[in-house]
This record gives C-alpha cells, structure tokens and sequence, in this order.
C-alpha cells in the first residue's frame, strides 16, 4: 500500500471517529431509554448538545487560573492522538510501543482533568477530582494488565503487530484470551464512567465522580469536556472490538474498501454499546468503596490468563 494511501486512510479514520463518537453515546442514552419504558431522548442528540454548548459563552469562577481555560484543549488533543493508534483500519503509522504511548496520553488527559477540577476551588470539583485519581490507582493497573496479558501472548507492543498476529493464529478461542477479554470489558465500564462504577447521567453529590469533574465548565469548554469523553467511550469500545470481536474483517486494499470496513466496525461498536446498556440496566451503582474490588477482580482475571498462558 503507498504512502498516499495510509495517510489517506489515517484521516479517513480520524474523520470516522470524531463523527461516529456522539453517534454511540446516543445509541446507548436511548437504549437506556427503550428499556425503562421511556421514549427518551433523539438518537442524535448528543450532536445538539454539543453543539448547543459549543455555541454557549463561558463562564469562570474569580478563583481560575489559566490551567482551566487551557485544559480542555490539552484534553480533547491527547484523545484525538490517542484514537489515531488504534488501528482499525490496520495499516497506518504504527510502530513499537504505541500502546505504552497510548496510555500514557490518556493518562495525560486525566491528569489535567484533574488540575482543572481543583483549579475551580469548589467542593465539587475537589471531590470529583479525589474520586477519579484515586479509582484511577486501581482501575488503570487493571487496563494495564489486561493489555499485558495479550502482549504476552503477541510478543510486541504494537497495536498494528498484535493485530496481525491475533489474526493469523488460534488465539481467539484459547482460553487466557478469554480471561483477558472479560477482564477488558470491566476496565471498559470504569474508563468510560458506565454503571456499576459511575452515573454519568446524574449530578448527584454521593454518585458522580467523572462528572463533579464537569460541574465549573461552560460552554464551548463544557462541549469539549464533554466530547472527550465521548471519544474516549468510543476509542475504548472500539479498541475492545478489533481485540476481541475480529470477526467479518475487510481486507484493506483500497480506500472503498476501508469504508466497508468502517461500516462494519461501527455496527460491532453499536452492537457493544447496546450491551453495555444492557448491563447498565441489569446492575446498580456500586457504592464507592466497593469499586475497587471490581477491577480486582479485572486484575485476577488477567494475572490468570498469564498463569495459564505461561503453564499451558
């Protein structure tokens, strides 16, 4: 394939998932809705919501700094950068190590998230902010692991070589792989604020943790916040499919077929964010200091697919 090619795919890829990210937060609100019995809201709605607030003059407390003007800019650019590693088309500009760099830029969005919320002085961003490093300490360890425990069983660091290697062997029905995808999905629900980990519906002073992170941003800054985490949701889904749902895959030789590869993808991601609402609809919110165990358990689960790897 030219070089021509791949960056075309590139920007093809980056375009599909700014544009699809809101698309999947909808698919989800509104299965969310159909399943309590309530109509809920427009499909489409986060895209007017966005733009809404986009739209919007901000508003900052006397107490802010220039970190909290600045932070959403940082935050949106180290998702964006970090959704162009994931390979769903497959080829691109890859190279060894980039799922180390991918977590370490989404580490960065967080970090400053963080800054930003304490920056406002408020309680609720205080507490916000608390809550999601210190659920960060057990929830991004467990991420790590359950992307150690396909390393492992790759041999690289390469999102673009481990997929090449998961589709050209046996792994997909071995059973660390299994282990490793159930322990993904839980991370799944904890980077993405779903329950039984947080509400990201509510405002509620004893649930929320991602968005009392939220509360002091304003317009255009409250839409960038916002479609962050929606991006977020989406590379984090997404990169649960190419892991672990390889199957109707396109062989990628032209950009027509790129696009029916991306049509493909984004049904899979649908299809896992319609579970996803399903699980939200069957569990209730954990009380805070249960949600540790919870990855604990995500972390058993990929320190067994090592164990098992390793002995069989």
């Amino acid at each position: 394939m030219s070089i021509f090619m791949k960056i075309l795919l590139s920007f093809i890829q980056l375009f599909w998932v700014l544009v699809v990210a809101p698309l999947l937060a909808g698919v989800i609100q509104k299965t969310k809705a159909l399943l309590q019995g309530r109509i809920g809201p427009r499909l489409f709605q986060p895209y007017y919501d966005l733009a809404k607030f986009f739209r919007k003059s901000a508003v900052f407390s006397e107490h802010t700094s220039w970190l909290t003007r600045l932070t959403p800019y940082i935050v949106i650019t180290t998702t964006i950068v970090a959704s162009m590693f994931i390979p769903f088309l497959k080829d691109g500009f890859f190279f060894t190590g980039d799922i180390i760099l991918f977590i370490y830029l989404l580490g960065m969005g967080r970090f400053f998230s963080a800054l930003a919320a304490l920056d406002t002085g408020s309680s609720f961003g205080g507490m916000g902010a608390s809550r999601e490093m210190s659920l960060n300490t057990v929830i991004e360890p467990a991420f790590v692991l359950a992307i150690i425990a396909i390393i492992i069983q790759t041999g690289t660091t390469s999102f673009s070589q481990v997929l090449t290697i998961l589709s050209s062997s046996e792994m997909y029905v071995s059973l660390p792989y299994i282990l490793s995808l159930l322990a993904m999905f839980l991370v799944i629900l904890g980077e993405t604020g779903r329950i039984p980990v947080d509400n990201v519906d509510t405002h509620l002073e004893l649930t929320m943790i991602h968005e009392g992170m939220l509360l002091e941003c304003s317009g255009r800054y409250y839409s960038l916040m916002s479609y962050h985490s929606m991006i977020k949701q989406f590379i984090f889904i997404g990169l649960f499919v190419v892991f672990y749902l390889p199957f109707f895959q396109v062989e990628i030789t032209s950009v027509l077929s790129g696009l029916g590869a991306i049509v493909i993808l984004t049904v899979k991601i649908l299809l896992v964010g319609i579970v996803v609402a399903f699980v939200e609809m069957t569990y209730a919110k954990m009380r805070l200091y249960q949600i540790p165990r919870l990855f604990v358990t995500s972390m058993t689960l990929s320190v067994l697919a090592l164990i098992v790897h390793f002995m069989f």
